[in-house]
C-alpha cells in the first residue's frame, strides 16, 4: 500500500524530514549527568500537580525551570499557574496554534508579562524553559526574563506591560500552585515534564539548570548543586512512582505536590538525556484524522464511513535493527490496523496486516503498493493482542509477531521474515526509515504503541533491549534495540 502522495511535497514534509534527520542530537548526548524518569500528563484525563504554600514569601524574585516535551498542539497549557481567582493569578504557559510563551501576572485585574514571538511546535523534542522573575532589578527590561534551551527570548509579540519595580507576583503567596493546569479557563496540558524546580528568593541564570555541550554546541541538563530553594521552593523528579509529586530538595523542604488523576503508570523513561520515539502529532498524512493523546503513544479515529490515515513516528533511522509493540483494543472485526515504515520516497511497507481472516489479522501479510506479499507460518491477530514490529535495516528485512511468537522465521538468527530490499522497488538498505501505521476504522477504534519509552500496553514482563532501554511485554530479538536518542546515536 502506498502513500497517496510524496511526503517531500506534503503540507508539513520538509519540516518532518528536517526534523528526523536532526534527532541523532535531540538528547542523546553523554551529559555526565542522567535524567532516568519524567512524568506524563494528559489534558483528557484532567492530570495535574497542584499545591498551596502555608506562607507568602518571596514575590518579587524567583525561578522556575523545566524540562518539557509537547505531545498535542493547540491547546492552553500550564507550566506554572499560581491562582486565586480569575482577576488574581500568574501563568507560565503555551498558548495557541504556534506554541508560543505567554507570562503574565494579573492583580486585582491589572496585568503585566508578554507573549514571546518564537514558536514550540516540535513534538518529537524536549525544550528546557526557565523563567526569571527579579522585578526588584532597576533595568525594566530585565524584570521578567525568559530563556529556552539557555537562550534568552527577547522577540515580543504582545506587550501586556513591564512590572513595576518591587512589583509583588502571585507565585510565593497561600493561593493554590499548579503544574498542568490552567485553573483560570480550566484548561489542561499534555506533555512530558523533567526536572522541575522553583528557586523562592533567588534570580538564577539557565546555566544552574543546564549547559552547551562543548563539542556539538547542544543544550543539556546538568546536576544542579549550590541552590538554596527558599521556603516555598521545591525540586521534582518524578523518580518515585507512588509519589510523583516528592520534593526532592537535598535537606528536604517537603513541598510536595498533590497529584490530581496522576498514577504510578503515568511515569516514564522518556526524558531529556535519553529521548525515546513516539508519534508525530503534527504528521497525520491523509485526512488529518488521527487523534493522539497519552504521551503520543495512543492513536485514535472516530469512525463512520471508513475513516482512514496515516501518522508518522518522530524517528527515523538508516542502519541498525530496531523493535517496538502495538496493542489494538477497540473496532468492529472488519476494521484495519497496520503497522509498518517507510523510507522518504513516501512508499509505505505494511507489517500486522489489515486483511480479516478466520476470525483474526494475518501478521504474515506486507504491503507495498497495492502488492501482497506473504509469508509462511502466519499467525493470526485479533483486539487484544500485543504485535511485535522488527525492523532490520543492515540486512533490508522486517519481522512482525503476536503475543510472542513471529509468523516467519526469527529475527534474533536472521531467518524468514520479509526482504524489503530485494521485493520493494523503491525501498533499499541504507534509506532513512520512519515507523507510520495506518488506522481504517468503521466504528470508533483506538491502536495503542510502544516505543519503550512510556505506554498504556499492558505490561507483565516489563523486557528491556540489550541496553537496559525500554519496557515491553516481550524481549526485543538479540540485537534490536529500543528507538530511543541513546541507541540511536550508537547504532542508527
Amino acid at each position: 500500500l502506498s502513500l497517496a502522495r510524496d511526503w517531500q511535497s506534503t503540507k508539513y514534509g520538509t519540516n518532518i524530514m528536517e526534523t528526523l534527520q536532526r534527532l541523532h542530537n535531540r538528547g542523546s548526548i553523554s551529559t555526565g549527568y542522567e535524567i532516568d524518569n519524567s512524568l506524563k500528563i494528559e489534558a483528557d484525563n484532567t492530570e495535574y500537580l497542584s499545591r498551596t504554600p502555608s506562607s507568602n514569601t518571596n514575590r518579587q524574585t524567583f525561578t522556575y525551570s523545566t524540562w518539557v516535551k509537547r505531545t498535542e498542539m493547540g491547546q492552553t497549557s500550564a507550566l506554572l499557574e499560581a491562582y486565586q481567582d480569575g482577576t488574581n493569578f500568574f501563568i507560565l504557559q503555551f498558548a495557541g496554534s504556534k506554541g508560543r510563551i505567554t507570562v503574565y501576572n494579573i492583580d486585582s485585574g491589572t496585568d503585566y508579562g508578554y507573549t514571546y514571538t518564537p514558536a514550540h511546535r516540535d513534538t518529537s523534542a524536549w525544550y528546557h524553559i526557565v523563567f526569571v522573575s527579579d522585578t526588584t532589578n532597576s533595568t525594566a527590561s530585565d524584570r521578567y526574563q525568559l530563556y529556552v534551551n539557555g537562550v534568552r527570548v527577547t522577540d515580543i509579540t504582545t506587550d501586556y506591560g513591564t512590572p513595576p519595580q518591587n512589583y509583588n507576583n502571585n507565585v510565593n503567596s497561600t493561593i493554590t500552585h499548579n503544574i498542568g493546569r490552567r485553573q483560570d479557563g480550566n484548561t489542561y496540558m499534555s506533555a512530558y515534564l523533567a526536572e522541575t524546580h522553583l528557586v523562592d528568593g533567588t534570580a538564577l541564570a539557565p546555566t544552574t539548570f543546564g549547559e552547551f555541550d562543548e563539542d556539538s554546541g547542544i543544550w543539556k541538563p546538568k546536576q544542579v548543586t549550590g541552590v538554596t530553594y527558599g521556603t516555598n521552593g521545591f525540586y521534582l523528579d518524578y523518580s518515585t512512582a507512588s509519589d510523583l509529586g516528592a520534593d526532592k530538595v537535598a535537606g528536604g523542604n517537603s513541598n510536595d505536590f498533590t497529584e490530581n488523576n496522576i498514577a504510578a503508570a503515568d511515569q516514564a523513561t522518556d526524558t531529556p538525556t535519553n529521548n525515546f520515539c513516539t508519534l508525530n502529532v503534527i504528521a497525520n498524512i491523509e485526512n488529518n484524522a488521527v487523534v493522539f493523546t497519552e504521551g503520543a503513544t495512543v492513536g485514535s479515529v472516530s469512525g463512520g464511513g471508513n475513516v482512514s490515515d496515516h501518522a508518522m513516528a518522530t524517528m527515523g533511522f538508516s542502519s541498525g535493527k530496531w523493535y517496538y509493540e502495538a496493542y489494538v483494543t477497540t473496532g468492529s472485526t472488519s476494521d484495519d490496523a497496520m503497522f509498518g515504515f517507510a523510507n522518504t520516497n513516501g512508499w509505505y511497507q505494511g507489517l500486522g496486516n489489515d486483511t480479516y481472516s478466520a476470525g483474526a489479522h494475518q501478521v504474515g501479510r506486507w504491503y507495498y503498493n497495492s502488492n501482497t506479499f506473504t509469508t509462511t507460518g502466519a499467525t493470526g491477530w485479533d483486539k487484544g493482542d500485543i504485535v511485535q514490529i522488527a525492523i532490520d535495516c543492515d540486512n533490508g528485512k522486517c519481522w512482525s509477531g503476536v503475543n510472542g511468537t513471529y509468523s516467519s522465521g526469527n529475527p534474533s538468527t536472521n531467518t524468514g521474515g520479509f526482504d524489503w530490499d530485494a521485493n520493494v522497488t523503491n525501498m533499499s538498505i541504507g534509506d532513512l526509515v520512519i515507523p507510520v501505521t495506518r488506522v481504517l476504522y468503521t466504528a470508533p477504534g483506538t491502536t495503542y504503541y510502544n516505543f519503550g519509552g512510556y505506554t498504556l500496553v499492558p505490561i507483565s514482563s516489563a523486557a528491556s533491549d540489550a541496553n537496559g532501554y525500554g519496557t515491553f511485554e516481550y524481549a526485543p530479538p538479540t540485537g534490536f534495540h529500543a528507538l530511543c536518542t541513546k541507541n540511536l546515536e550508537e547504532y542508527g
